[in-house]
This record gives structure tokens, sequence and C-alpha cells, in this order.
């Protein structure tokens, strides 16, 4: 899992931090810890690792158990690996620490007594790395480093036929494992699993061939370059080929790669050469000095328009010397090169440790559009700098209409777009249903699936900003689903990687008159257990009748890539479409 960052204010170390800071420094000797003295701040300075946890528990759960119930001013939390008995927590000072190892150590948390204690800091990893190779000529150094083209398109030196054939080979592989595991952990499904796999090739449900990109060149829409430096020190806009763990941080040019269009690509060359000639340096994550961090570019394939955002660190720039970046960043920008290239809208972005609570960084617009537009199946789209957008919009439109083909919604059906983003699945629906209602977590994503939805005078389309978790009740009663009228309900939800939260199935499988769900997954693999729960029979949790996985369909939105999208139909059985169409919770 990835490392939360609860709360990364930086703020002055009290007395107390110095002395421990000193402690610390003192026992850990030599370059693998020279960062703990070099950095201003760093929250290995107190860390605790926590053992004894039970086999299963959640990340969302156990932040609530520490930051809610037991009100820990935790920093960072490092897990090791899904399920794992121990993990470390980061705070932001010894006596945040020191309460912590006093609260947790010994608490009974699902039967297991947790046992807590100080942790020495890491190991810088890439000093460590740099040691290893030193002593082996260089060959530890040189076991993960990966060319820029098998970094990004490690497929790209296969046929595009071949490719589709190994995307859909690995699909299926995906569906047995999902049929695997229904056989294996829902033993009143093995009939008809065995069944399923007879009639569909040893899969779990019907699988259609899969739709190739419309474009298999140049069709990302959206791509975020790195700013470093090249093994040979030469500074450059690019990708990054390894990380800070496994020793080098090299990034690489990109004028090569398949699948970045002729416009960004002339973007990128004109602000690498821009970065080569200035005078404030590109960042290092060994120094955390320097500042041109990153650029991020997002083209229209419809209008042509580029837009691009300059990430950076601040350091000790004077309010002067910010304003005089900026200036130069539009300059080059602007320039009769950054005009063929496409370039209409500038956004700088001011890379820092973010607070508790904060999701993006400040951003501000210098020049031009403050947005982009594209099109899907005839709707025009505003794209704002940190809207999510799918990054191949040809095989968008594929997608998303797959997504209509198989829910097959017609004038008296109701919506439910879960997870709705800036509207693009709902609005895109909405023309053959009576009406949708989306809901996201995030503000601004809220805010343009409504303007978008009145740029293409959609009138049946609402838009909810909240959690998921919390609304889906209050959506099905907003939907007020009228039997009588033949009136029906369904689901579609396109979630982020890590899948739905067990509250939304939750809610989606207690929802009685819910009889449709279209689940889009850009991670098959991470959705298996989100597939399992929709599918698990009757229980105090899962009240409602379980949904039968009926037809999955693979995409390609990422040719040259190893990566597929996945879209499962799932339908409930006959019996429960007589239930009265009103949720079964609360709201």
């Amino acid at each position: 899992m990835e490392e939360e960052q609860v709360s990364a204010a930086v703020e002055e170390s009290k007395p107390a931090e110095e002395v421990e800071k000193k402690d610390v420094t003192s026992e850990m000797k030599g370059e693998e810890y020279a960062y703990l003295g070099a950095t201003g701040f760093t929250s290995e300075l107190f860390k605790i690792e926590l053992r004894g946890l039970p086999m299963h528990y959640g990340i969302g759960e156990l932040k609530k158990l520490l930051n809610v119930k037991m009100k820990l001013s935790t920093n960072k939390i490092k897990i090791m690996k899904p399920g794992s008995p121990f993990i470390f927590i980061c705070f932001r000072n010894q006596e945040d620490r020191e309460a912590a190892i006093k609260t947790l150590d010994g608490y009974k948390w699902k039967g297991k007594s947790l046992s807590a204690f100080e942790a020495k800091p890491a190991p810088d990893p890439l000093v460590r790395r740099r040691k290893e190779a030193s002593a082996a000529d260089g060959e530890p150094m040189n076991i993960k480093r990966r060319t820029v083209e098998a970094a990004a398109t490690s497929l790209a030196y296969l046929p595009y036929e071949q490719q589709l054939k190994q995307k859909q080979s690995e699909m299926e592989n995906v569906l047995q494992k999902f049929g695997k595991e229904l056989w294996t952990t829902i033993p009143t499904l093995r009939v008809f699993v065995e069944k399923q796999r007879q009639e569909h090739n040893g899969l779990p449900c019907a699988f259609e061939p899969i739709r190739p990109s419309p474009m298999q060149d140049g069709y990302r829409n959206k791509c975020e370059f790195s700013i470093g430096k090249d093994a040979q020190g030469i500074k450059r806009v690019g990708f990054r080929v390894g990380s800070y763990s496994n020793g080098f941080l090299e990034v690489e040019p990109i004028a090569h790669l398949k699948h970045i269009p002729d416009c960004m690509k002339q973007a990128v060359a004109l602000f690498e050469e821009f970065v080569q000639s200035s005078s404030y340096e590109v960042y290092s994550a060994e120094t955390y000095q320097g500042h041109f961090r990153q650029m991020t570019v997002r083209m229209s394939h419809a209008t042509g328009q580029v837009m691009v955002i300059v990430g950076v660190h601040l350091q000790s720039l004077s309010p002067e010397e910010q304003q005089e970046m900026k200036t130069v960043i539009v300059e080059c920008l602007t320039s009769e090169a950054g005009k063929k290239a496409g370039i209409c809208s500038i956004h700088f972005e001011v890379i820092q440790k973010r607070q508790q609570g904060q999701y993006t960084n400040p951003m501000e617009h210098l020049f031009g559009d403050t947005h982009i537009e594209d099109k899907i199946l005839g709707l025009t789209f505003r794209i704002s700098p940190g809207a999510f957008f799918q990054i191949n919009t040809p095989a968008a439109e594929l997608l998303y209409q797959c997504a209509i083909d198989v829910a097959a919604p017609d004038k008296n059906t109701s919506l439910l777009d879960i997870c709705c983003g800036t509207g693009t699945i709902g609005l895109c629906f909405a023309r053959h249903c009576k009406q949708v209602l989306g809901v996201d977590i995030v503000d601004q994503a809220i805010k343009d699936a409504e303007y978008n939805a009145q740029r293409n005078g959609v009138e049946n389309c609402k838009f909810f900003a909240g959690n998921s978790d919390d609304l889906i009740t209050s959506l099905i009663r907003q939907a007020n689903i009228v039997t009588e009228q033949q009136e029906s309900l369904i689901a579609i939800v396109d979630p982020p990687r890590a899948g739905l939260h067990i509250r939304s199935i939750t809610q989606l499988r207690n929802a009685r008159g819910l009889d449709k769900l279209v689940y889009v997954s850009c991670s098959p693999q991470s959705a298996i257990k989100n597939w399992i729960d929709l599918m698990r029979p009757c229980s105090k949790q899962l009240r409602g009748d379980p949904f039968i996985a009926k037809k999955a369909i693979a995409v390609d939105l990422f040719p040259h890539t190893p990566h597929t999208e996945l879209i499962i139909l799932f339908e409930r059985e006959a019996e429960s479409k007589s239930d009265s169409l009103q949720p079964s919770g609360e709201v």
C-alpha cells in the first residue's frame, strides 16, 4: 500500500526535538544517516514500530483507530505490505511518539494485543545503493535500471495485434482468478461457478473480444514529466527511470516514445532548453535543493489546445524572485515555438509538503485560457489543471459506449454515477436515461461536472459533492423510482485503482430495486475483492440479494503498455425485481 502522509506541515523544531535529533544523529553515524541532520526535519527521527496486528485489517480501519479514536498525531504511516503484522508510524516530535507508545502498547484490537516501541530511522536508500555499487563494481546499482522505453512503454516492441492478444489473455487470467476465488471463498456458489466455467471456456462469465484503441500512437492527452538530470548530469525534462529506493534518480528524454503526441514533445523540448539555460537549478530529491521539479502537459484531441503546468519548489525565493521566475516561464512558453506547439494555457504549481486534509498543491494561473476543452461522444468537456479525464480520448469514447451498451438503459432508467469525477460517463449516459445522479468526493470535480452539464445543455443530471460511502442511500431516495411506471435503477462505478470501500459495496448491495451494476476498472486485479463482495450471499451486513457477473469486456486505453480497462456487468436475480424500489437502510 502507499504510505499515508497524514500531516506534513514544516514547522520549527522544539527544544526537545533538537535534543532528540542530536542523540539520534550521534548514534547513527555514516553517510547513510547524514540526512537526519541535513534536511531540517524528518519524521524518521520520531518513528515507532507497531507489532501484533491482526491478520485481516484495512488501512482505513487502522487510520481511524489511530487518528480518530486514539487521537494520535501521526505524521506518516508506513505499511510494509497488505495484512502485514507490523508497521512503522512516524510522528512530528518526541512528545507525540511517547504518547503513542503509551497508548498503543498492550492495546487490544481485533482480539490481538499490540506492542509498540521506538524504531530507529531508516538508512538513506540512495546512499546505501551507491555504497553497494561502489563495493561491487556498480552491479547492484544496475540490477533494476531500465530504459525509458521499458519503463513507460514495455509492450512497444510488439506489433499492436500481438499486444491485444497478450492483454486479452491477461484479462482472461484475471477472470479465472476471480472465478477461483469465488469457488474458494463462497462454497454455495460452486455449482454456479462450475456451470459458468463450462459455458464460458473456464471463465465465471461471458468475455467478449478486447476492443482495440482507435489510436495507437500519440494518444495520451496528459503526461507528468519529471525535471532532473540524466546519467551524464545533463538537465532533462522527461521520465524518471529509477527511484530513490533503488539507488538512481536519472531523468531520460522522451522524444522517441510512441504514446506521446508531437505537441507534447515540442513543449517538452522547448522547456528543457529553457531549464538548461536557466539560472534556477533542477530539484534534487537527494539534497532537497533546487527549484524545477515537474512539468505536466495536457492537450485536447478536439481543439489542439495545450495546457502546461510547471511544478516548482520555491525554496527561499523572495516575492520579487518568484515573480521574475513566473515571467521568464511565460516568456519561454509563449514564444513562437510555444505557439507552434499549441500552448494556450500556463499554470504555476507550488510543490510543498501538504497540510492534513490538503489533497492538492497551490495552483496559480499565469497565462491564457484557464481550462481546455475536449469532446467525447459529441459532448464538450471542460478540463481544469487537476481534473481527472481519461488519458486516451478516442478510446474513452469506445469505453463509455461499451458501458452504455451493456447497461442498456431506456427512458425509464435512473442512473447512479458513483465516483463521477467531472461527469463524463454520466453525461454520456444522460441522453439514454430518465435522469443521472452523480457523486464524487472532490468538490472541484463536481463543479466541473455541473459546468459540463450546463455547457452541453443536459438538464437531467444532478451532481453531489461528498463521500459515496455516505451518499448512495440518499441518491437512491433522490431518484424516487416509481414501480408502477416500469422505472428501473442502474449504477455505474468507475472507482480509483484501489476500488470501492466496503461501505459503498454494502449500500449498493442493500439498495432494493438496484438490479443492474456496471463496474469499470482500470486495475482489474485490485477490483476482484469488490466483485466477490457483490456476489456474496446475504448476511447481516450485506442484506440485499447478491449480484451475478454476466458479461466482461476489455477495452485497450493504453497501447504499448500492459494496462487495460475492464468492464463487468452485474445483475440481480430475477426475483429481486419484484421487491419495493426503496433503499433498505436509513440515510
